[in-house]
């Protein structure tokens, strides 16, 4: 390989322009493929197979208005009011508006509704009351049959005792037969009573369970309108969503102030925004302090960015036929300006140093990439295959981001072997700077420590550091995992404001409901159907964190009951997250047709879910991840200690990361320097991608620090003396592309997206940690301490493993370096000139 890349290196430099304009062609093309064929992103997450998705299915099937997916428009007065009447007619011509839209299955208008609710609750008060006349009535009308009983009685005795009962018998016997009529029909109107009473009973009983629910708040300022949709919400097309979102905001209702749920007005984060340009800017102030020229500064620059469009553009070309998450992009932008930086920079790096030692141009160009080249290939494979290895989790999505990340790696390492080569030979000795290129070929151009380091050093600096990761990662044991709701959004964003509104006027439960489905043991029948909601129903309203159950109502057939639980804490909750375990788990209900089971949907419980299952794939692949590093370690550096070093080094840091997410973000420290306004848990596939990533960019510096000891203990320094050489080689390059990654990572901190700006702070974070705590300090301890026990590997394995010869050391002894004549008269002028 080492051989191979040196090869590319020098037609590179020798055909630079054709390698130049080849790659802006491939980037006209990738533009051309998006511009034909991109589609749209979605800001919604969804995975089959989750116990929400089967409850969800069956609502389709057996309640078509329940089954699709729903989102809430809110109506607040702007002068804190009740509506008027004018306001309510306006509010329910936009509702009326939306449940015109193509896809929009119904809409509520909540003032009718809530009507209807309040006339419900005058219905049943007002049969209480008649029921009661009525019962008054039939017992009024019993008294008096009784008394014209007794009376009739009487004159039966009467008429027997004068001899007169076979006259008096015709008249007598038509009076009793109409008692007996009159009192068979009190019977009847008895019974219908008694039914209606109980009908009226077991209704009264379900509305109690409504408790406060309602649609118009108590004070009358605020009012909660439904959109329901034909599929779920994370299927609903963007652009109905948008048309959605642009309705509410052009209606322009006097006094009234119009907010967006989080379901509807989920927005898709820009690409690019002036976080992410100042994190550029500041990678780029980086790049001129330690190359000290802006000619070198822009080659890394111009390289990333001319990777990250080829990436992005060609990935985003496939957004048609396949569903993009928002995040995938820029994930993909994050990853690929990173190391297109740093693969371009530890390249060029190497080809500086070797022209200030004498190199010819081409020479350098050819070596530098047949050595850093070569480790910066194999560097970038390995983040590539962790981010490849993220379709073994078998969740869509996150597998769709690996790709993606792994493709923009993989460009950016063709760039940095091919496209910074034909660009530093269009440079040329520029490059250096003046006072650089006057000490061409003098020893003192490159210093080499001749001291290791100090034992008791590295013993402080192993202690020390493991401590303080150790008291960083503390957090991380109460991590919870979640996905954005309204309140994570910016504050003067539609959704915060709904949010807030539901949650200040209703509660915050209402944020969140849930619906249960409940499988009867067979048809309900009548009554039954009451019974049987009333007997589930009060059952559920027994749990404590239960605020109101409101019954949806009976399948065709009679054998599902649906109910909308409404908790009484919010989506984000951990008590919403245990509401809905506590369901699911409980036994089924006993009632008098036989045992009812249950089952939760809802979007709180489909983000519970997918939560859930994406902390449940984590251990699988973070194992994955450490034995993939162990494998790949001892490869590279036929050892046993190092890998297992390293790797521990790698489990440090990631457990540091998850710490400083989980203090930050879920915990709220620090929350008004990263502007989290209102703490929630840790954003649920963020941890798996953290995983990905850090363990390849870990990888991509551990090699650039060991494998320079290697080298150095291979070319017979002693083993600590090599670790302090080593080091020494690397860690001015390795200390700037920590910062230029770390730079770039973190401009997305300040992203208008909440999803991104977790994403962006982990990543900057991990490597923060990763880079200049584990790397560059513990373990180069370890390696002192470890001496040359380090390199200690059994023969038997040591003869198995392939030489894959990272550092290129079979290359440089097959071109020494020389102090070589320049090679062109624009070298020797470059040369030359002071």
């Amino acid at each position: 390989m080492a051989s191979l890349l040196y090869r590319l290196g020098r037609f590179s430099a020798r055909r630079r322009w054709s390698v130049i304009i080849a790659w802006i062609v491939v980037l006209a093309l990738a533009g051309v493929g998006f511009g034909l064929f991109a589609g749209t992103t979605s800001s919604s997450i969804s995975l089959p197979g989750t116990a929400t998705e089967k409850v969800t299915n069956q609502l389709k099937q057996n309640f078509p208005s329940t089954g699709g997916g729903s989102g809430s428009l809110v109506f607040e007065t702007t002068d804190g009011k009740p509506f008027t009447s004018a306001e309510k007619a306006s509010v329910g011509v936009l509702v009326g508006d939306i449940g015109d839209m193509r896809g929009v299955s119904g809409t509520t208008d909540p003032f009718t509704a809530q009507k209807k609710l309040d006339d419900q609750r005058t219905t049943i008060s007002d049969g209480a009351e008649k029921i009661a006349a009525g019962t008054q009535q039939i017992a009024d009308a019993r008294a008096q049959l009784d008394l014209a009983q007794k009376q009739l009685d009487a004159q039966t005795k009467q008429a027997e005792a004068a001899g007169m009962l076979d006259q008096a018998k015709p008249q007598l016997s038509r009076a009793q037969t109409q008692l007996d009529a009159n009192r068979s029909k009190l019977d009847t109107e008895s019974a219908q009573l008694k039914a209606g009473k109980t009908r009226l009973d077991l209704g009264s009983r379900l509305l109690k369970l409504t408790g406060d629910a309602g649609i118009v708040s108590r004070d009358g300022t605020a009012a909660i309108g439904t959109v329901s949709f034909d599929v779920a919400t994370t299927a609903v097309p963007t652009e109905l969503k948008d048309a959605i979102v642009h309705a509410a905001d052009d209606a322009d209702i006097s006094g009234v102030r119009v907010s967006v749920s989080n379901e509807i007005a989920q927005t898709v984060p820009s690409v690019i925004g002036v976080g992410e340009i100042i994190g550029v800017l500041v990678a780029a102030i980086v790049l001129v302090l330690i190359l000290g020229t802006i000619i070198g500064a822009a080659i890394p620059l111009v390289s990333a960015l001319f990777g990250v469009g080829v990436a992005v553009l060609a990935a985003m070309s496939f957004s048609r036929v396949v569903e993009f998450d928002s995040v995938t992009p820029v994930l993909g932008l994050m990853l690929g300006l990173a190391v297109g930086i740093d693969y371009s920079l530890f390249i060029l790096n190497r080809h500086r140093k070797q022209l200030k030692q004498g190199i010819g141009l081409s020479e350098s160009i050819g070596l530098a990439n047949g050595t850093s080249g070569n480790a910066v290939v194999f560097a970038g494979s390995t983040v590539i295959v962790a981010l490849l290895a993220l379709n073994v989790t078998g969740i869509s999505f996150l597998g769709l981001m690996g790709t993606v990340g792994a493709v923009a790696v993989a460009v950016a390492i063709l760039i940095a072997v091919t496209f910074t080569p034909a660009v530093m030979s269009l440079v040329g000795m520029r490059i250096l700077r003046k006072k650089e290129r006057a000490m061409i070929g003098h020893p003192d151009a490159v210093r080499i420590p001749d001291k290791p380091m100090k034992t008791w050093r590295a013993v402080i600096t192993l202690v020390v550091g493991v401590a303080v990761l150790g008291a960083v990662a503390l957090p991380a044991t109460q991590m919870r995992l979640g996905l954005p709701d309204g309140a994570s959004q910016p504050t003067d964003s539609s959704q915060y404001r709904a949010q807030q509104v539901i949650k200040d006027k209703f509660g915050a439960g209402h944020n969140a409901p849930l619906v249960v489905l409940a499988d009867l043991p067979k048809e309900a029948i009548g009554d039954d159907v009451l019974r049987q909601q009333v007997a589930v129903g009060e059952k559920l309203a027994d749990r404590p964190d239960v605020a109101a159950v409101v019954p949806i109502g009976a399948s065709s057939h009679k054998t599902q009951l649906a109910f909308e639980v409404v908790p009484r804490t919010g989506p984000s909750d951990a008590k919403t997250e245990q509401l809905v375990h506590d369901l699911r788990d409980l036994p089924p209900i006993a009632t008098d047709a036989g045992a009812v089971t249950l089952g939760v949907a809802g979007n709180a419980s489909a983000n519970i879910d997918i939560s859930e299952k994406l902390a449940n794939v984590l251990p699988l692949y973070l194992a994955l991840v450490v034995g993939l590093s162990l494998i790949i370690l001892i490869i590279v550096f036929r050892s046993i200690l190092v890998p297992l070093t390293a790797t521990a080094g790698f489990v440090l840091s990631l457990l540091a990361t998850f710490g400083g997410l989980t203090a930050v973000y879920q915990f709220g420290w620090l929350s008004t320097i990263f502007g989290v306004h209102d703490p929630a848990p840790i954003l649920s596939f963020l941890p798996i991608i953290e995983v990905g990533v850090l363990f390849g960019l870990a990888m991509d510096y551990q090699l650039f620090l060991v494998t320079g000891m290697r080298e150095a203990y291979a070319h017979g320094s002693p083993a600590r003396l090599a670790v302090q050489q080593g080091f020494h080689a690397g860690r001015s390059v390795v200390t700037a592309a920590a910062i230029i990654m770390i730079s770039v990572f973190a401009g997305f901190i300040f992203s208008d997206s909440t999803t991104i700006q977790p994403v962006g702070f982990g990543l900057a974070f991990g490597v923060l940690v990763d880079a200049f705590v584990v790397r560059m300090l513990l373990i180069p301890a370890a390696m002192h301490l470890l001496g040359a026990s380090a390199w200690w590997i059994p023969r038997w394995l040591d003869r198995l493993l392939p030489d894959v010869d990272v550092e290129g050391a079979k290359l440089e002894r097959s071109h020494p370096i020389r102090a070589a004549q320049p090679e062109t008269v624009e070298e020797r002028e470059a040369v030359l000139t002071p």
